[in-house]
């Protein structure tokens, strides 16, 4: 049952005549052409046109976003614990979204659920926006009959989530962002501007200083190949991005260097112990088994290294060995972390204490965000200023050297 598709309703424009005998016009949801006309005539219109409506190009469609399942999440949680029956809060949702890829996923969903096949099963075949951990939690509802609660607890999860992602894509833009502002001033600089004082120095018939000489070379070869190294920068980006899609060996490795990165690496490895701690604590608590939970964990740590060391800490647990001692012998894991889930074990509230660390993870990512970007802000002026007021001093020195001859 659970293999059942249910195709997204498409949008139908017909022309035709109403009870009244009046010419009418309008718009109608429905699977197909005959299924339309079939509504249409169930409300006592006579179509004389119907025709679907044209969608616009595929570039054009509106996505569905994390933060979007997020927020229907959170509704439906709001829905569920205030007593709207389940059908009815997706609906309810589907009306009000004004995403139209969202509102007939909305739909579709309800229209699967209304017959019958459980909710946990229906997300799994969109399992594009609602992950494995979403559709476990989901059904550990279902099954306890606490789905109102469980609803809660993953809309604490992918708010939590999207928080930790926002930070995360805030401190990777600061250091880019200089890079490329870096490389495009000073491109623009090499390859136009450069070469109208190269020919004022041509008439010179003075020896350039050094500094000049070299600028003007690098411009030279700037002008002759800044298509071939623009191609190399792209195919070079492409070729990494297929490596570490498809080799587990680059991933693994490039995971790994990423978290020796200076200030970065930290803020890296912080969020991946939050996002880990975040998982456990959440499917822990909602009545999933340790192994199992510690499985969803290692899928959302998002970096090979922590990832491999959840799994050893997953086999290690199967094995009748205590967790925290696990985590330890990894040593992967800060000792603060280790302790904390020791005494979570001992007092047999691993999922509170579990909440706390991620709590406080969460929170040095942020604090640790905002002191990376109070220290990139004047970086990027600084960086900017040497090589813009170095280029301006190369094409200027030959100037200055003339003068004093004069």
């Amino acid at each position: 049952m659970a293999d059942v598709k249910v195709k997204l309703q498409d949008i139908f424009l017909w022309k035709g005549i109403s009870r009244t005998g009046k010419t009418d016009h309008g718009e109608i949801k429905a699977h197909s052409l005959v299924e339309a006309k079939a509504l249409l005539r169930q409300q006592g219109i006579t179509p004389s046109l119907v025709k679907k409506k044209s969608k616009a190009l595929v570039f054009t469609r509106p996505k569905i976003t994390s933060s979007d399942i997020s927020v229907v999440t959170r509704q439906i949680a709001t829905m569920l614990g205030a007593g709207v029956p389940l059908v009815q809060s997706i609906n309810l949702i589907a009306s009000g979204a004004s995403n139209d890829t969202l509102r007939q996923l909305m739909e579709n969903i309800s229209i699967q659920v209304q017959g019958g096949i459980p909710l946990s099963e229906v997300l799994r075949e969109h399992s594009d926006f609602f992950d494995g951990l979403y559709c476990d939690l989901v059904k550990s509802g279902e099954q306890s009959g606490a789905l109102d609660r469980i609803f809660d607890r993953i809309a604490v999860y992918k708010e939590k989530a999207e928080a930790l992602k926002s930070k995360i894509k805030k401190a990777m833009f600061y250091p880019i962002a200089v890079i490329l502002v870096a490389c495009i001033v000073t491109s623009i600089l090499l390859i136009f501007v450069v070469p109208q004082f190269a020919e004022t120095f041509s008439t010179m018939g003075a020896e350039m200083p050094a500094f000049t000489s070299l600028v003007l070379e690098i411009s030279k070869f700037m002008q002759a190949n800044w298509y071939l190294m623009l191609a190399a920068l792209f195919l070079g980006w492409v070729a990494l991005s297929k490596c570490y899609q498809n080799n587990p060996n680059v991933k693994i490795a490039a995971d790994h260097g990423i978290l020796k990165l200076p200030v970065i690496g930290m803020i890296l490895s912080k969020a991946a112990i939050a996002r880990c701690a975040r998982t456990l604590s959440t499917t822990f608590a909602a009545g999933v088994p340790l192994i199992e939970a510690l499985e969803s964990a290692a899928g959302a740590a998002g970096n090979e290294k922590y990832k491999a060391a959840i799994f050893f800490v997953r086999q290690e647990v199967a094995a009748g060995n205590q967790m925290h001692a696990a985590m330890k012998n990894t040593e992967v894991f800060p000792e603060m972390v280790n302790q904390m889930v020791a005494i979570g074990e001992e007092s047999g509230a691993l999922d509170s204490m579990l909440a706390k660390v991620a709590t406080i993870y969460e929170q040095e990512v942020d604090d640790a965000v905002d002191g990376l970007t109070a220290l990139l802000e004047p970086l990027i002026m600084a960086v900017l200023g040497v090589l813009i007021g170095g280029l301006i001093i190369a094409m200027y020195l030959p100037i200055f050297q003339l003068g004093s001859i004069v």
